[in-house]
């Protein structure tokens, strides 16, 4: 409904209105700005800077971008959101996200393990990116159990130094993926992340992160249906890159 851009410019207050907004949307529509105002625990004041920031005139517009996103997404949620896919590639050559990626490749680049972590859909990303690295030449492994020991999942006698983190995770909030990504952190673990947004806790945990911005779509609030083209195209980016051709190595497309 809103860019990542506005919803960024909110202050703490304006936050807890918006995200009371997002999690009932459907009472919403139908309250009025006080007992809106109520619900959060804020002022009406607050409520109206939250919709000057999204571009509205005052709090009935706001209600009526609302409904309209609501009647969207009964209509569209099945359909892929091809702009925003657009925009990602468009934003993915920019240089600034070249520069990103290159940083990603050289710190991957001689490390002795490369450890894939993810839950949910991610862990399916996570076990082809290891794939794709092992193709390319590189130790990679994966791994979709958070409680698994870190004892087993990296090889005693490698130094914890010598181990790359890939995490993955959409909402880059999921509690067991924060959970061993500190803990491998603590070790000393370079921790590379690609997730949603910049701004959420995995991100910030991160020597690393490489973000998409796409429409977060879930299924009755639950089930992820968010697009991870963009996931599989940055692994397969990487792979690319640190792939290092040796004397008898053949590379052909096949056509």
């Amino acid at each position: 409904m809103f860019s990542n851009e506005e919803i960024q410019s909110l202050n703490a207050l304006e936050m807890s209105v918006y995200n009371y907004v997002a999690k009932n949307r459907e009472k919403v529509v139908y309250m009025k700005i006080r007992e809106l105002a109520a619900q959060a625990h804020v002022s009406t004041t607050t409520v109206l800077h939250m919709c000057k920031k999204f571009g509205c005139d005052g709090y009935t517009e706001f209600k009526v971008r609302l409904k309209q996103e609501m009647l969207r997404d009964k209509r569209d949620v099945a359909d892929l959101d091809i702009s925003a896919l657009q925009d990602f590639l468009a934003r993915l050559a920019a240089p600034a996200t070249q520069a990103q990626i290159d940083g990603v490749v050289e710190a991957l680049r001689g490390m002795g393990h490369i450890l894939f972590i993810g839950v949910g859909n991610s862990s399916i990303l996570a076990r082809y990116g290891a794939r794709y690295l092992c193709n390319v030449g590189y130790f990679a492994t994966a791994i979709d159990d958070p409680f698994t020991p870190l004892s087993g999942v990296v090889n005693t006698r490698a130094r914890f130094d010598n181990v790359a983190v890939v995490a993955l995770s959409v909402s880059g909030e999921t509690e067991q993926i924060i959970t061993m990504t500190q803990a491998l952190k603590e070790r000393g673990c370079t921790i590379i992340s690609i997730t949603n947004s910049a701004s959420c806790t995995l991100a910030r945990l991160s020597d690393y992160n490489l973000n998409y911005y796409m429409t977060d779509v879930r299924l009755n609030g639950y089930f992820q249906l968010t697009c991870q083209a963009p996931v599989l195209c940055l692994l397969e980016m990487i792979g690319r890159r640190l792939y290092q051709p040796g004397p008898d190595d053949i590379f052909t497309e096949v056509k």
